[in-house]
This record gives C-alpha cells, structure tokens and sequence, in this order.
C-alpha cells in the first residue's frame, strides 16, 4: 500500500482523481503498481476480472430504451434531495406475470 501515495508511481497522489485509472495501458496482472489498492499478484481482488466485464453493462443498463447518454440532460436541482432537473422519460409497459403452480 505505500506505492498510493508515492509521486513516483502517481502523479499528484494526495488528490482525487479517479480519472488515473482510466488509461488503456494498464496492466491488471499485478506488473506495476498503478491498480495496488485491487492488491496485486496472487493476492489480487477475485472480483476485478468480472467487474471489467460487466461495469460497462450495468452503466447502459441505467439509460433509458433508445436513449444516448448525449441526450441526456444531468443538470441538477437542489432542494432537500438532490434531484435531476430534467427527469428522464418514463415508459409505461405493463408487464403481466403469470405463475403457473404445479402439484
């Protein structure tokens, strides 16, 4: 854990900025350091090859039917909750399940 906060490894590495992570180059074998808080070698989080395959799913699974992340509006109100100014378009399916029990 000593290579987070080391100017050698990260550039500016007492600020946040998950944006570091966002390189092509990395390597998830546990080479260099940049992804030492997933652990490295054999000791490697049993999650992180599962979660590159499937965060890009759950992301466009949060979009709406047909709907580009472009259109999207992201502005923001705020009040007791933070909310969105623009709320996304509702679609109204009815969904009809139908339980067939078996005895």
């Amino acid at each position: 854990m000593w290579a987070i906060g080391d100017s050698r490894i990260c550039q500016n590495p007492n600020l946040f900025m998950p944006k570091r992570f966002l390189k092509q180059d990395i390597d998830f074998k546990g080479r260099y350091f940049e992804l030492i808080p997933f652990g490295v070698g054999r000791r490697v989080c049993p999650g992180l090859t599962l979660a590159n395959i499937m965060v890009h799913l759950m992301l466009a699974s949060l979009l709406p039917d047909e709907m580009r992340l472009e259109d999207m509006d992201m502005g923001e109100m705020f009040g007791l909750n933070l909310h969105r100014a623009v709320p996304p378009p509702s679609y109204s399916h009815q969904i009809c399940v139908t339980l067939i029990v078996c005895s």
